[in-house]
């Protein structure tokens, strides 16, 4: 495992304050509040916490109520809603400054056999063939703000490639984007770790391609963009320390918010999760 994988990975394992209370470090990446796919990762590590052994997520739904303050570790508080046969339900509170900034409400089952059936994975190039968005930034130097700029040529703990040609990045106005993305490193054979890293990561590039139709740059300061809610479905096993892509479409933009969905697959073409959220997008004066 890399250094900056082992540091993301301590970030998603949580201090235990009391029964269901949990205590998360915070992490900067240059965006001036916390990233959203933080606080999804570990609420969903702090829920993962209180369930029987054997069942795991395969759903949640959350609600971004307050940008979250880098300089303050987030408490989560988990709610048992449910415990059956098969199923459990947890709701989890994320809290700083004693007020909530996020809910989840998250179902784990055990595995079950049953019915099978997928679409199929977009045809798409090997993510060999596309820079990682390392060598981009690299080569984009000061159009970047600084505090971004600094982040993005570091080695990053989640490999991320854009499958776009340089003309596409140009011209290409459709409502889609193809991302490959990975842990950067070896992980332990523990399921729920890459659930969590997946979720992390699931975040990134997402609410963009609802500005993509638009002609605006995320990072260009033309809109105040924020998640407002993220849910995601987990269908097969996740193994995230080899390549997975993130199929991704915005179906509409109004009201001053974007709606984008996803499929996350395989390299062999198994769909292994889905994800839909929605944000402010809100275009500045």
């Amino acid at each position: 495992m890399s250094a900056v994988l082992d540091n993301l990975v301590s970030l998603l394992t949580l201090e235990q304050l009391d029964d269901g209370l949990y205590r998360g470090e915070s992490q900067d990446l240059g965006f001036g509040h916390l990233f959203g796919g933080q606080v999804l990762g570990q609420a969903l590590a702090a829920a993962q916490r209180t369930v029987p052994a054997g069942r795991m997520v395969h759903s949640y739904h959350s609600y971004f109520l307050r940008a979250g303050d880098l300089s303050l570790p987030v408490i989560y508080d988990v709610e048992t809603l449910r415990d059956g046969g098969s199923f459990s339900a947890r709701r989890v509170s994320a809290i700083q400054h004693g007020r909530p900034i996020f809910f989840m409400t998250a179902s784990f089952q055990a595995e079950e056999p049953g019915l099978e059936h997928q679409i199929a994975m977009p045809q798409v190039e090997a993510p060999e063939a596309f820079p990682s968005e390392l060598e981009l930034a690299a080569k984009m130097g000061d159009l970047l703000p600084q505090s971004v700029r600094d982040q993005y040529l570091k080695k990053q703990a989640i490999e991320i490639r854009v499958a776009e040609s340089k003309t596409q990045r140009l011209t290409d106005r459709s409502p889609t984007r193809n991302i490959w993305m990975r842990a950067n490193g070896a992980l332990a054979d523990d399921q729920s770790l890459h659930q969590f890293l997946l979720s992390y990561a699931s975040d990134f590039n997402f609410l963009t391609t609802a500005l993509k139709p638009h002609g605006i740059e995320w990072l260009s300061g033309e809109v105040k963009a924020a998640t407002i809610d993220h849910s995601m479905w987990f269908h097969r096993p996740v193994k995230f320390d080899d390549w997975l892509l993130f199929s991704i479409d915005s179906p509409s933009t109004s009201n001053a918010r974007g709606l984008v969905r996803g499929q996350i697959f395989n390299r062999d073409g198994q769909l292994v999760a889905s994800a839909v959220q929605e944000g402010l997008l809100r275009k500045r004066k």
